[in-house]
């Protein structure tokens, strides 16, 4: 608990600006006590916290998208210690001294404090004995507009760390306001209820308070910001998550009849650098290229290893590569494939293709991270509505732009049958963007029929022979490594160095490790 505590306690909020067309003034040497003093200052804060959302995702595709049945480390043959930690996320078993997890955990909670320091100089703070945020009436020299603005932004962010936590962890430590270091002993995992019930309070507000207009009416300098639709559409997806289908459904409607987002008609369209912050994209975390820091190394990090110019100028690593399962599982008819993954020398080696964008400098991709898109809305209703004929009329919109025959009602017999399609049309329309990990985990109690722990033993058999018997000897063999799989080991255990440095409480580990 110390090393979260270290950030909350002393970690600076001035951070650089992530958005392009959020413009972001440096600051330095500025105090929390002098510095938000209007709406200016509030916003120049927040923009800190958008580009905070970048160091996460440096590490989740690492514990999502690894951990799932679409890619793998990259060379099964190399004995690298980066290449082996990788490994050990793939075959689920890392230790509990994991630095990919640990260093997740630590960018989380470092925004979350700034985020906390936001709220708590807004005079706004979560009540959890109501799961409501309460306001004080006094507040900085802004409007209130510009306050409840200001705060949906803020609290979208704090829920958007928290959901990734929850689903990732379980109960984490449940930290709404800055805290000192007497104040931090005294904090112990909360329940996934309790965080699911800030999660909600967050959501729900900036759901309310957030702009409402239409994405065409949408100025170009908000572009990149939270605005309920942004937050209906997670606040849909926490909802999907708990099984309140009933919830989810009319937030997802709303988004689909009212705020003028939707599907492009080029599935590639959507990744393009130069289209970003299209009518499908709700929310990503923003990049800019050009050598001022604020580049994406994705492109670098996913391209094929040893493959010089060839794919992106400055080489690639190889990692979160494609599984020949996930290249086959596609119709040769699928649109959506070649634009998704990519090959790359005689040997055929897959790379996901969709996250590489040109660089000019090493680790300086241009393209954003997409969170949200409007394809999502229209899946996660008809996961939430059930086997129906409306719900295979929005799984046929994102089948038709991938060039796909209509899926029929005859087809589609039985619930079992509908399970099987739509989680395979998610899998395949979002490939490597961070989504199919967590779907992975909601099916089970969305979608009954399918089970994680059996579709990663299923990915291990079909993809053994062409990679996991490639490992360094001793080599691991099929039935060893499908024992590692368990329901325990669907949760990441917590870093344990916030387990030992705390001398107060007795901290619990995840089962399993």
């Amino acid at each position: 608990m110390k090393n979260v505590l270290k950030l909350f306690v002393l970690a600076s909020i001035f951070l650089s600006s992530c958005n392009k067309n959020i413009e972001l003034y440096p600051q330095s040497n500025i105090t929390t006590e002098n510095f938000y003093t209007n709406s200016s200052d509030i916003q120049i804060a927040i923009n800190g916290c958008y580009n905070a959302l970048r160091a996460p995702l440096l590490e989740e595709w690492k514990l999502t998208e690894l951990r799932s049945d679409n890619t793998i480390m990259g060379n099964a043959a190399s004995k690298s210690v980066p290449n082996r930690d990788l490994s050990d996320l793939d075959l689920f078993v890392p230790n509990t001294s994991h630095q990919a997890i640990y260093n997740y955990w630590i960018a989380n909670y470092f925004n979350i404090r700034n985020i906390n320091v936001i709220l708590n100089s807004l005079n706004v703070n979560y009540s959890p004995s109501t799961g409501t945020l309460v306001s004080d009436t006094t507040s900085v020299k802004i409007t209130a507009a510009e306050k409840k603005a200001a705060v949906a932004e803020a609290s979208f962010i704090r829920a958007y760390h928290y959901f990734n936590l929850v689903r990732l962890f379980g109960g984490v430590f449940l930290i709404h306001e800055p805290i000192d270091a007497f104040a931090a002993v005294d904090i112990n995992r909360s329940s996934a209820a309790d965080i699911y019930k800030l999660i909600i309070a967050d959501l729900q507000y900036a759901a309310a308070n957030g702009s409402s207009v239409k994405y065409a009416s949408t100025p170009v300098t908000s572009l990149g910001k939270v605005n309920a639709w942004t937050a209906k559409a997670l606040l849909a997806k926490v909802y999907l998550t708990l099984n309140r289908k009933t919830d989810a459904i009319p937030l997802l409607n709303d988004i689909i009849t009212n705020s003028g987002y939707g599907l492009n008609a080029a599935y590639g369209d959507i990744f393009a650098t130069t289209n970003e912050m299209n009518k499908e994209i709700l929310f990503a975390v923003r990049y800019k290229a050009g050598g001022i820091g604020q580049g994406s190394p994705f492109p670098n990090y996913f391209a094929p290893e040893l493959s010089g110019t060839a794919v992106i100028n400055g080489d690639g690593s190889g990692f979160n590569t494609p599984t020949s399962d996930l290249f086959a599982s596609y119709n040769a008819l699928d649109l959506r494939r070649d634009i998704s993954i990519g090959s790359y020398g005689t040997a055929k080696m897959l790379y996901p293709k969709k996250m590489i964008s040109p660089v000019s400098i090493k680790g300086d991709g241009e393209s954003d991270w997409i969170v949200i898109r409007y394809a999502d809305v229209l899946l996660m209703l008809a996961e939430a509505q059930g086997n129906s004929a409306s719900s295979l009329a929005l799984i046929n919109q994102t089948r038709a732009r991938a060039g796909l025959p209509a899926l029929t009602t005859t087809a589609v017999s039985t619930d079992a049958i509908f399970a099987t399609e739509l989680a395979n049309e998610r899998k395949l329309e979002f490939a490597f963007e961070n989504i199919r990990w967590f779907d992975m985990l909601r099916y089970k109690t969305t979608l009954p029929t399918l089970d994680p722990v059996t579709t990663i033993k299923s990915n291990f058999s079909a993809i053994f022979a062409v990679h996991y018997s490639k490992y360094p000897s001793p080599a691991p063999n099929l039935v060893t490594i499908q024992g590692y799989v368990n329901a325990d080991k669907l949760l990441l255990p917590i870093p344990q160095r916030e387990i030992d440095n705390n001398s107060k409480l007795v901290i619990p580990q995840n089962p399993g490790y």
